[in-house]
């Protein structure tokens, strides 16, 4: 069985990726473009995997890719969401190929980089591996919560100017905050364990009905209208795109804040821009860390702006939970590949 790893895990973690794969008695392909370390790799690996270097981001290129020497890949894992749209699913399972798609598997929870629909038609099973960075995900939020709570990027510019910055005025604790999550999944739960730890007042709203140790709001805008704090932690689908618009900013508090480590595309940034560059309207500041456009192609309205804390789509990146991430993924298209798909996440 051959797969193709488009990204790797990073550092010392590819090597424990491939030997997992190696292991399973997969073929790889491992994509050098992401990798650091080119050469030690390829010296470490020459003769266990083979190598090619492609642009995850160039369709095109993919297509080549999966269609050089008519070979195929049985399996394509992602790591950092290049997009694998119908063109790509229907070349990799063209009948002509010694080696049909098969499974795509993700090393993380979110799927919007795939197209299911056409994964579906062209019978391609997509697995990831939610929860996997749950805990690193809240922790990073809580990260992004304190740093505009208490100024820490303001003080620490000043101190690298050599300047005594005071504070202009005394800083709230978490626990003067009411905090908002939206989307009750493991992320969120995660968070709202942690929140409510550090003296929060914690509240939720999930778009189903979940069991949840927090307090449920019924509508999104009573939440936004009641929080201090409003965190997202959904899924990006066409019923949660552009979500968080220009009527539900002005729903949030004076002074409030809002924090994504979501999906960029839930949050129109023009909007969000707007409201922060004007002191009258909510919210006060933002954290983001997903954006519309990401990686080479990455740009928003939001940067330059001193109360939007931007983060390159690194909430999820900890040692731990992307060993996870790799480890379970790896173990899931094996499953699926050798027909064994119990206890496999599969994404409709």
């Amino acid at each position: 069985m051959r797969i193709l790893l488009l990204d790797a895990a990073p550092g010392e973690l590819l090597d424990r990726e491939l030997e997992r794969l190696v292991g399973y008695g997969l073929a790889v392909t491992l994509n050098l473009r992401r990798v650091e370390d080119r050469p030690g790799v390829v010296q470490r690996w020459a003769g266990r995997v083979e190598f090619t270097d492609v642009d995850l981001f160039a369709e095109a290129a993919l297509i080549e890719e999966v269609l050089r020497d008519g070979q195929g890949y049985h399996a394509l894992k992602s790591r950092a969401g290049a997009p694998l749209r119908a063109a790509l699913l229907a070349a990799g399972t063209d009948r002509g190929l010694a080696h049909r798609l098969r499974v795509i598997g993700r090393a993380g929870a979110g799927t919007d980089h795939v197209d299911l629909a056409a994964a579906a038609r062209h019978g391609v099973t997509v697995t990831h591996t939610p929860g996997s960075n749950a805990n690193a995900v809240a922790e990073f939020t809580l990260a992004q919560l304190l740093t505009l709570t208490r100024n820490l990027g303001a003080y620490n510019e000043a101190a690298h100017q050599g300047r005594w910055s005071a504070p202009k005025a005394p800083a709230v604790e978490l626990s003067d905050l009411t905090l908002g999550i939206v989307g009750m999944g493991r992320i969120g739960l995660a968070l709202a364990e942690r929140a409510t730890a550090l003296g929060m007042t914690v509240q939720g709203h999930a778009r189903r009905p979940t069991p949840a140790p927090v307090p449920r709001v019924e509508t999104l805008d009573a939440l936004l209208a009641t929080s201090d704090v409003v965190s997202l932690h959904l899924p990006l689908t066409p019923d949660t795109a552009g979500l968080i618009g220009r009527a539900e900013l002005a729903l949030m508090r004076p002074g409030s804040i809002l924090l994504n480590t979501s999906r960029g595309g839930i949050v129109d940034e023009q909007a969000l821009a707007d409201a922060l560059r004007d002191p009258a309207r909510p919210p006060a500041a933002a954290a983001v860390d997903t954006f519309a456009h990401e990686h080479a192609a990455f740009a928003s309205p939001l940067s330059g702006l001193p109360n939007a804390l931007l983060t390159p789509h690194v909430a999820g990146m900890t040692r731990t939970a992307m060993a996870e991430a790799a480890l379970r993924c790896a173990d899931h298209v094996a499953a699926l590949l050798v027909g064994r798909p119990d206890g496999v996440p599969v994404v409709a």
